[in-house]
């Protein structure tokens, strides 16, 4: 793949992590943490999937 095509598929970035003070420690449903743990999860299925389709990464 060259560069052109990689601008129109650029790499997943992680979401940003959760300041402590975001957790209020109430036991939430859901909590800031069960939230940021799903996107965590996406976010590793996206690069997996990029990484496959640029394995010259």
């Amino acid at each position: 793949m060259n560069p052109a095509d990689q601008a129109d598929d650029p790499r997943p970035q992680p979401p940003p992590e959760p300041d402590p003070g975001e957790c209020c420690g109430n036991g939430c449903d859901p909590c800031i943490y069960d939230l940021y743990n799903d996107q965590l999860a996406y976010y590793r299925a996206a690069l997996a999937a990029w990484q496959a389709r640029h394995p010259d990464t």
